[in-house]
């Protein structure tokens, strides 16, 4: 992970953009910023582990360091941070992401999918500035993440109080993220939220930009009125495609002990008949161009245990500018953003980069942005994995995995390896002492990392 640091130029991408210490004695900003990232990396889940790296010979050894940050070191770090150097931070992520973005294939650039969602980060702790109760009744913060969904790396991180609403400063963010995919040289771009992410008075300008969005929207009366008096031959079934490809015989699913279990205690249950998709067009308040709405008809059974007691109709919808595309298609379009909650999954309780560990809520949104730079360079790893020469298409297949791994299994597999470090010389030697099955990915990832980027 450290060469690849220094390989994509992050380390002086970071030196250069982001100035908090006054003085370099003995660390620079890139040291402090590396250090949480790797104490992550090697399976740290708070600063105080950052003690057992700083006191481990052969870390350092690997590392080339005679010294890391102490745990309380790295949390005066976080708290010198203002806005505009947090800012700054992210920007030389982002920057140092370019680079390893057009070392990626032609088809990479077809289409930028940026996502964006809110998260609740709780927090037990009753002396942190910023925080406040969520309207699920928990105290911390509601960070908002813009992420690509191609890679799954988080464009822009913003922490905010906890009783912000989700949508509250998205559309910056969003304009940040197709910006930075335009400079990638991305051909299409597309924006996707659910209901509260709509951002009605943008709509017009992201059509005018040539931006494909697609947004939930809210069940609201007109909208249901206007779905109820579409004509019946306007609705066709939505069939849901399969969750995943059978590769060998199809087995006998195991019987259904919840439904069982539901049956007999008589709970009321609702079980989804049949899905039905329509469209219509539609004019938000606060627009002046007429957009596309592909609603989805839910035939809903409500029973109570054996006994089948009425059917309820329920609707959702999705607002596009997108006047092609067939509607079954943006349904599932829209439904796969649902696949940014495994990201904030893993940011939550994989990389615990939402653990808010310090006492102000910029110090808080410093080290989120600094630990989700571990999920980054997991990212960056995959990407920058070749896919050339006579096994192009199992290369591509293992980058493929590598990049949806979830954070856990990269360190099992990549990173938690029994290795002997041997310093000799002017040289540092790694003797891995084990094998696995995803040892030949890792060689072939440190034989991409030789030398600088020439992009």
């Amino acid at each position: 992970m450290h060469r690849l640091a220094r390989h994509t130029g992050l380390i002086e991408e970071i030196d250069r953009r982001v100035v908090v210490l006054k003085r370099h004695l003995p660390y620079h900003e890139s040291d402090h910023v590396l250090g949480i990232a790797y104490n992550i990396l090697c399976g740290g889940t708070c600063l105080q582990d950052i003690e057992f790296r700083r006191t481990n010979e052969v870390h350092l050894d690997a590392l080339g360091a005679q010294r890391i940050p102490d745990p309380t070191t790295a949390g005066d770090f976080c708290r010198r941070f203002e806005e505009p150097a947090i800012e700054s931070l992210m920007m030389a992520f982002n920057e140092t992401r370019l680079r390893v973005w057009r070392r990626q294939p032609a088809a990479f650039f077809q289409e930028a999918m940026i996502d964006a969602d809110g998260t609740l980060a709780e927090t037990t702790g009753e002396c942190k500035e910023g925080m406040d109760i969520s309207h699920k009744g928990t105290w911390g913060y509601h960070p908002l993440v813009v992420s690509l969904a191609n890679t799954g790396e988080p464009l822009c991180l913003v922490n905010r109080s906890g009783n912000r609403p989700s949508h509250e400063g998205a559309a910056d963010r969003f304009d940040q993220a197709a910006a930075l995919c335009r400079r990638a040289g991305f051909r299409r771009i597309t924006f996707r939220g659910d209901t509260d992410f709509t951002q009605t008075r943008h709509l017009d300008r992201w059509d005018a930009q040539g931006i494909r969005f697609i947004f939930g929207s809210d069940a609201r009366a007109n909208l249901i009125e206007l779905a109820e008096l579409l004509p019946g031959k306007a609705w066709t079934r939505l069939v849901r495609r399969d969750k995943y490809e059978v590769r060998t015989e199809v087995r006998r699913s195991p019987a259904n002990v919840k439904d069982v279990k539901v049956i007999e205690h008589d709970f009321k249950n609702l079980r989804l008949r049949s899905e039905d998709v329509a469209e219509f067009a539609y004019r938000p308040v606060a627009c002046k161009t007429t957009y596309r709405v592909v609603v989805v008809r839910k035939n809903i059974s409500v029973e109570q245990g054996a006994q089948r007691l009425f059917d309820d109709v329920r609707y959702f919808f999705y607002l596009t500018n997108d006047r092609k595309t067939p509607a079954p298609t943006i349904v599932f379009l829209a439904n796969d953003r649902c696949n940014q909650e495994n990201l904030l999954e893993q940011l939550k309780n994989g990389v615990q980069a939402m653990r808010m560990p310090v006492d102000t809520l910029l110090s808080n949104w410093a080290y989120m942005v600094m630990a989700s730079l571990a999920w980054t360079l997991k990212a960056w790893f995959a990407l920058l994995l070749s896919e050339e020469g006579r096994w192009a298409a199992r290369h591509a297949r293992e980058k493929r995995d590598v990049l949806r791994m979830e954070f856990r299994t990269f360190l099992n597999a990549f990173m938690r390896v029994p290795a002997q470090v041997v310093r000799t010389g002017r040289c540092v030697i790694f003797r891995l002492l084990s094998w696995n099955s995803w040892q030949h990915v890792f060689l072939r990832g440190v034989d991409q990392l030789h030398g600088r980027m020439l992009c």
